[in-house]
């Protein structure tokens, strides 16, 4: 019988914007990636990684080398192969995060955040596979008359609007 060792990797409170998900075709998915957060961001800062399966190697690209390094060493940690990372600065997952999606590659997004997270991971024999993500802290009230005037302040100030 195979067995199973499950292990939380907690990557504290991003100074970035960070996106993980799955996909396969690395060779390809790596480059898609680049193209695509390049042409929804024009003039974009990211470092985009990717675990290749076999050969059993980290792929990075991007256009910062320090959200290069950093995608590159989450992807490493995170260790499963097809898992992807996309570090961000001065744009939101939110400009890129459909595109992403869209991708042929990509079988699944796991998180898009500034948050806190942690990424639950299994190991077995074979290998490893991201069971899932805690994004953020456990809420705990439903947000105030007051709470909800602030989020649309913000909203709008960030450019977008709401009700």
């Amino acid at each position: 019988m195979a067995e199973l060792k499950i292990e939380v990797l907690d990557f504290g409170t991003p100074d970035y914007e960070v996106i993980i998900g799955q996909g396969n075709f690395t060779i390809k998915t790596i480059e898609d990636l680049y193209d695509t957060v390049y042409s929804s961001v024009p003039n974009a800062r990211f470092g985009a990684a990717m675990n290749e399966a076999k050969p059993r190697v980290v792929r990075v690209t991007g256009t910062d080398e320090e959200l290069k390094k950093i995608a590159a060493e989450i992807a490493l940690k995170i260790g499963a192969g097809h898992v992807f990372v996309v570090v961000l600065r001065g744009s939101f997952p939110i400009h890129v995060l459909n595109a992403i999606k869209s991708l042929p590659t990509v079988a699944t997004v796991y998180l898009a955040t500034s948050n806190p997270f942690q990424v639950i991971v299994a190991e077995t024999t074979l290998g490893r596979a991201v069971l899932g993500v805690v994004d953020g802290s456990a809420v705990d009230h439903v947000e105030s008359e007051e709470e909800k005037k602030q989020r649309k302040e913000l909203v709008r100030k960030f450019g977008y609007f709401g009700d």
